[in-house]
């Protein structure tokens, strides 16, 4: 299952600014526009494994992962 997430964008003087609506936190800027939304998703992309690996951390011994969609 692929999940789509938004990014708010915006040019602010010479450069772009960006923050993703769905993980707070997840935000970065770029000279370009493309290049805004490539460490978007490169911030994303780390957020999102930082959040995994949490997650299985504090489950204590056996656990199960399941897909859940909204």
């Amino acid at each position: 299952m692929e999940t789509a997430y938004t990014a708010v964008v915006q040019q602010h003087e010479e450069w772009w600014i960006g923050w993703v609506e769905e993980i707070r936190g997840v935000n970065s800027q770029g000279r370009t526009r493309e290049e805004l939304i490539e460490n978007l998703r490169d911030a994303l992309q780390e957020a999102l494994e930082m959040n995994r690996q949490d997650a299985r951390s504090a489950a204590a011994g056996a656990y199960e992962e399941v897909s859940l969609a909204p």
